[in-house]
């Protein structure tokens, strides 16, 4: 199955936060606050990670792969085969590499959602607004939308409690249609191979690490 350039740029976390016709956010109950900040540190301490992914489309569309985090600035998410579609962050822009469609395009990393969790400080509320923090089972997911107002949809940030972690996020686009990602064993690791982050133009020899 391909991926939309659009399906890709929302599994990465986003088409970028936010609705201008919504109302401005009250502010948060005490208790809703200390889960963002809770949140915030955690993310803040999320320096090398490693999880297995599942992204599923608005059509019901599921795909998996593996993402690696590297803050601050790097991340990569490979996608199983059929697939041989590979996203890169290198610390300055983003990179979509098909590597069945020899397609290779860049993005800016600051213009891309990515940057919210790969920042050297990680700041919810830089750009973002907080519109709801829900609770859930097992944990509470935080919905946010562009605080600046130039893009319209929303995204929510899943965590689980007892230990905190984070467990996915779900992307509401402008038209109301979905893509949720879900993490699996994300887990701290270290010494991650600096060639993961190195984005390569597809060649007819050339195939994703």
């Amino acid at each position: 199955m391909s991926l939309t350039r659009r399906t890709i740029s929302l599994s990465l976390a986003a088409a970028v936060l936010g609705s201008g016709a919504l109302a401005a956010p009250a502010q948060l109950p005490p208790a809703d606050q200390a889960l963002v900040d809770q949140a915030t540190a955690y993310l803040q301490g999320l320096d090398e990670a490693k999880a297995r992914f599942t992204q599923t489309d608005s059509a019901g569309h599921v795909t998996r792969g593996t993402v690696w985090l590297k803050r601050p600035g790097k991340a990569r998410f490979q996608y199983d085969p059929p697939s041989e579609l590979v996203v890169i962050s290198d610390g300055a822009a983003v990179t979509v590499a098909d590597f069945r469609l020899r397609s290779f395009t860049r993005y800016p990393l600051g213009a891309t959602p990515l940057s919210l969790f790969l920042a050297r400080t990680i700041r919810l509320d830089r750009g973002v607004a907080i519109t709801a923090v829900d609770h859930t089972a097992d944990g509470f997911t935080i919905v946010a939308r562009d605080g600046r107002g130039k893009t319209a949809g929303r995204l929510a940030l899943d965590f689980a409690e007892s230990p905190l972690r984070l467990t996915g996020w779900t992307v509401i686009d402008a038209q109301g249609r979905t893509t949720r990602v879900r993490l699996e064993g994300l887990a701290r690791v270290s010494g991650l191979d600096a060639a993961l982050f190195l984005p390569k133009k597809p060649t007819p020899t050339e195939r994703p690490l």
